[in-house]
């Protein structure tokens, strides 16, 4: 396979990091195929033009499924808001295409259901939108812990905050409804820890959460003396036990002033622990539990050409990567795995997991019990 047809659905902040991914891949990545830009649809005919014109694909439309039905567009990315995707994506997988969906997969867990079930009839290549297990920093804890750098993992914590929310002025959008944003913190944030989480312990199978509606109204953009109720949720937290038997804290919001993008993990072992910062992207933490005990220390890990991929981007340690770069290492992964009939970590079936448990969250908070994740 010399090069691949791409096919974009939205414009938005994530449709231009797709963008960017498939128009840098291949002078990071040389082994991949060669993304063709050939089609991108957006609602507004005089955005969809302009942003095809920015972005370099060949033809634009404002109709989702002509661009789905065009048979030279083999990927479909889709990074529409989340009441569209199962729509978009069930139609794309039936239509013979590779999938790349921006997270949550859905508003509800049928969806998500509908979406895994799709795909696996398919039997072509997904893969959602959860950049961060593809930073070379997770990539090098993961590897750590798998080695056994850190001993049998007994615990993992985890926090995600924001403040896009914060502002309780701030207006009502489509996130703020169920209808077409589902959950809220879970499903925008809370699953980006579920995902790290799921990549470097293992399944949650059992939790207990709570949850909290802060701004429970909002004013509307268009008429700011009327105000919509928000239907999900600011805040979220979590008590977690994985199937592998280690236990975890997490908790997120969406209101947090001053946090932009804050997700701070550890991962505790009978012998040592690792710890992540998202605003330090570029560093690892690492203890274990060796040696002179007065000469023992938490070491910094900075990343560099030794931590694949970085050093596709870089060959000098220090100079860092950011936020774009891993959505291009995301895109090298679904291209890699087409080529080589791989499963992307992680597909609609992993993902699927992932949203059981922000599900299963909400499902807890709302009965106020220990609930198992299905």
């Amino acid at each position: 396979m010399n090069d691949v047809g791409i096919g974009l659905i939205g414009t938005g902040f994530m449709g231009r990091c797709h963008a960017l991914a498939f128009g840098a891949v291949k002078a990071v990545f040389g082994d991949v195929p060669t993304p063709r830009l050939e089609f991108l649809c957006d609602p507004n005919e005089e955005v969809a033009r302009r942003r095809a014109e920015e972005f370099g694909f060949a033809r634009a439309t404002t109709n989702w499924r002509e661009l789905i039905d065009d048979s030279a567009v083999e990927i479909v990315s889709i990074t529409a808001p989340n009441g569209v995707h199962r729509e978009m994506a069930v139609a794309a997988l039936e239509a013979g295409k590779h999938v790349w969906c921006e997270k949550p997969m859905a508003p509800n867990l049928d969806d998500g259901r509908a979406m895994a079930a799709a795909a696996r009839d398919a039997g072509t290549k997904t893969l959602l939108g959860y950049n961060y297990v593809r930073n070379p920093a997770i990539l090098h804890a993961k590897k750590l812990i798998d080695e056994g750098a850190i001993g049998r993992v007994v615990d993992f914590r985890g926090q995600i905050d924001e403040d896009y929310m914060a502002d309780a002025e701030a207006p009502w959008t489509w996130r703020c409804g169920k209808a077409k944003g589902g959950l809220g913190v879970l499903g925008d944030n809370t699953c980006h820890l579920v995902s790290l989480a799921h990549f470097l312990v293992g399944d949650i199978a059992r939790l207990s959460a709570t949850t909290e509606t802060v701004h429970r109204r909002r004013p509307r953009a268009d008429t700011p003396s009327e105000s919509g109720v928000v239907e999900n949720e600011d805040i979220a937290h979590g008590i977690l036990e994985f199937a592998g038997g280690a236990t975890g804290v997490i908790g997120s919001s969406r209101i947090a002033w001053g946090r932009k993008n804050l997700i701070r993990i550890e991962v505790h072992g009978a012998k040592g622990m690792i710890a992540f910062d998202q605003e330090r992207m570029n560093e690892l933490e690492l203890y274990t539990a060796e040696g002179d005990a007065a000469a023992r220390g938490f070491r910094r890990i900075l990343s560099g050409p030794e931590h694949p991929p970085y050093g596709r981007f870089c060959p000098a340690p220090g100079h860092q990567i950011g936020f774009n770069d891993l959505k291009v290492i995301e895109a090298a992964h679904l291209l890699d795995a087409i080529v080589t009939d791989a499963t992307p970590w992680p597909s609609f079936e992993d993902g699927l997991k992932i949203e059981a448990v922000i599900h299963a969250m909400a499902a807890s908070a709302k009965r106020g019990e220990w609930v198992q994740v299905t």
